[in-house]
């Protein structure tokens, strides 16, 4: 159980650190300009990924699939297999961080 908890508070870590670190700052502004270029082929994929890095949720869905080739929680505690172990993993990692960064906010907002 503790594995777990770890494994989703780096879930957590990582997904911060790509949504509102300010090493990955450069990086989201160029490719929120590559989205507002109006590239018929490019700018939609571009908006796409500046989708994905500036939502907590949809982030850490992903950053939760890239950490099931690590460790996986499903794969490992449940015994799935493998491929529905991704699946799962980014499940899971999304609404571990969700909830985890509901609290964070929460505690940010009440306090005085």
């Amino acid at each position: 159980m503790m594995i777990l908890l770890l494994w989703l508070i780096a879930a957590y870590g990582m997904t911060q650190i790509l949504v509102y670190g300010s090493i990955f700052q450069g990086l989201r502004d160029s490719i929120n300009t590559m989205g507002n270029m109006r590239v018929p082929v490019i700018s939609p994929l571009f908006n796409f990924i500046n989708g994905i890095i500036t939502c907590m949720m949809c982030c850490s869905t992903w950053v939760g699939f890239f950490m099931s080739f690590i460790w996986s929680p499903w794969v490992n505690i449940m015994e799935v297999h493998p491929y529905v172990g991704v699946f799962f993993d980014g499940m899971l990692a999304s609404g571990g961080v969700w909830a985890i960064n509901a609290m964070v906010e929460w505690f940010e907002e009440n306090r005085k």
